[in-house]
């Protein structure tokens, strides 16, 4: 079976690898005597391009990114469905269990975790772009430069899940910035290089082809990768993608292999698509993700399962997305568009694919104006559509925090554990104003669950309300008990009427 990993690695590892070279033969060489050349020496046998000048530019912007996880102590959950009844045999058949139906919560000791993956400096006052992965959830990161150079502690300033891109910073001065060029202007059977640092094999290049553009694996929620038969494993995550002339091109973020590592496929996150997500990042420290409103599929990978199931389709193309659903007061809805067209190209640019689909999309923001192509009974037509956020409008979505709902937190007690005979929760030690004071949430209350997640920690409850922020609704549905033991809930809306 197929995986798709993530390119990153244990910070230590012990590796031995068998190096070996290849040598590209041209079997197909002419026989008639070659032109007497003077005034440039010829290439070596066997070599196509000269990808030493790539590898020179490349190496002094690509790090090393240490990531650490510091120890924990969690509270899981935990099933026993005979541990009430031997603890209790009578209360399975009385009614005088505690009712969990075997659940239990234990508090662990998480160990210390280290990782590592690479990144890509772009600006020579120290702004690095890597992968989310490499960073999510670090407590500690750190930054070697090429050769080890230099060490530094690096900040997140934003990272966005979907797209699987982060940006870091460290406190340097005259960094060797990369050089980044347009993705959208490199070429299948394009040379390039991929630098990183994989399988602890620090400052590694290794060279291929762009094997394919637009590619979508299904792992990140906006994808349009570039593929590359250069070889990326674990650690080559947040490395470098460059073309001949040692200017960035992609992200390399993932691989995908039976095996866990390269077997020739490798993709990378377009420098189109990390441009915007940097801005963004930057400007509004979140992503402002532009909708289409739609759900659909390549128009041939419809085609193909209607045939599968004995239907005979003819929709008037094979190439293009067939729209499958349109999303109720999005975009699409708006400019008229129906279940059943296809979409066949976007602002003049002829999109054959969802992931090509993503690719513009992922460039654009809310309130972006794109003119589509698209059939319906076989018959072209064409609209504008003005594009949306995910909460339906074409307002900036800012990021949200816990200082938006006016109110202090700290974690429960073992008193009030016991007390009130519940394992965790959230107390509400204050309500200055802000949106819990709107909701009527007093002070003293316990909060357990915000959206169905439990609240255990601080961080939970920053969690959800960033989550509830990028969402539709934008509201946190609360659950818990007062000081009385009455269980009760409060809904709070995030966003101003």
């Amino acid at each position: 079976m197929k995986k798709i990993v993530n390119a990153a690695t244990p910070a230590v590892c012990a590796v031995a690898l068998t190096l070996s070279v290849v040598a590209f033969a041209n079997s197909n060489a002419a026989t008639a005597p070659a032109p007497i050349v003077t005034s440039a020496p010829a290439a070596p046998a066997g070599q196509p391009v000269d990808l030493t000048y790539a590898a020179e530019k490349a190496l002094p912007s690509v790090v090393y990114i240490k990531s650490v996880q510091n120890s924990k102590v969690q509270t899981v959950e935990y099933s026993d469905p005979f541990e009430e009844f031997f603890s209790n045999p009578f209360g399975g058949f009385f009614g005088q269990g505690q009712g969990n139906n075997g659940r239990r919560q234990r508090q662990v000791q998480t160990p210390k975790r280290a990782a590592a993956g690479s990144g890509v400096i772009i600006s020579a006052d120290g702004y690095i772009v890597t992968n989310n992965h490499v960073v999510d959830g670090a407590d500690e990161l750190t930054v070697s430069l090429n050769e080890g150079s230099k060490e530094y502690s690096a900040r997140v300033i934003g990272a966005d899940k979907t797209t699987d891109l982060a940006l870091i910073k460290i406190d340097g001065k005259n960094l060797p910035a990369i050089a980044i060029a347009n993705s959208d202007d490199v070429k299948v059977g394009e040379w390039v290089l991929a630098v990183g640092n994989p399988l602890g094999l620090n400052n590694t290049v290794t060279a291929g082809i762009i094997s394919a553009k637009a590619r979508t694996l299904g792992a990140n929620g906006v994808e349009s990768f570039i593929q590359t038969d250069a070889a990326i494993n674990q650690g080559n995550s947040g490395g470098a993608l460059v073309n001949t002339r040692g200017e960035l091109v992609g992200i390399n973020a993932m691989l995908a292999s039976p095996t866990g590592s390269n077997i020739g496929y490798g993709f990378a996150i377009p420098t189109a698509i990390m441009n915007k997500v940097v801005d963004d990042l930057k400007q509004y420290g979140n992503v402002q993700r532009a909708m289409i409103g739609i759900q659909g599929t390549d128009v041939k990978n419809y085609v193909d399962n209607q045939k599968d199931n004995g239907k005979d389709i003819d929709l008037g193309t094979m190439e293009g997305i067939y729209v499958a659903k349109v999303v109720e007061d999005g975009a699409a809805e708006a400019a008229g568009l129906n279940e059943g067209d296809v979409i066949t190209s976007i602002d003049g640019k002829k999109v054959t694919s969802f992931g090509e689909l993503q690719g513009v999309l992922a460039k654009k923001r809310p309130g972006d104006k794109v003119a589509i192509t698209y059939l319906r009974d076989k018959k072209s037509h064409n609209a504008t559509l003005t594009l949306k956020n995910e909460q339906g409008n074409t307002k900036v979505v800012k990021n949200a925090d816990t200082d938006v709902l006016g109110a202090d937190f700290r974690p429960i007690t073992d008193a009030q554990k016991k007390q009130l005979e519940i394992n965790y929760g959230l107390e509400v030690v204050k309500v200055s104003g802000g949106k819990m004071k709107d909701a009527g949430v007093p002070k003293g209350f316990i909060i357990q669950r915000v959206n169905d997640e439990p609240m255990h920690t601080f961080d939970d409850l920053q969690n959800a309300v960033k989550e509830a922020n990028n969402s539709k609704d934008q509201m946190l549905v609360i659950r818990g008990i007062f000081p009385t033991g009455k269980k009760g809930g409060f809904v709070v809306y995030l966003q101003n009427e």
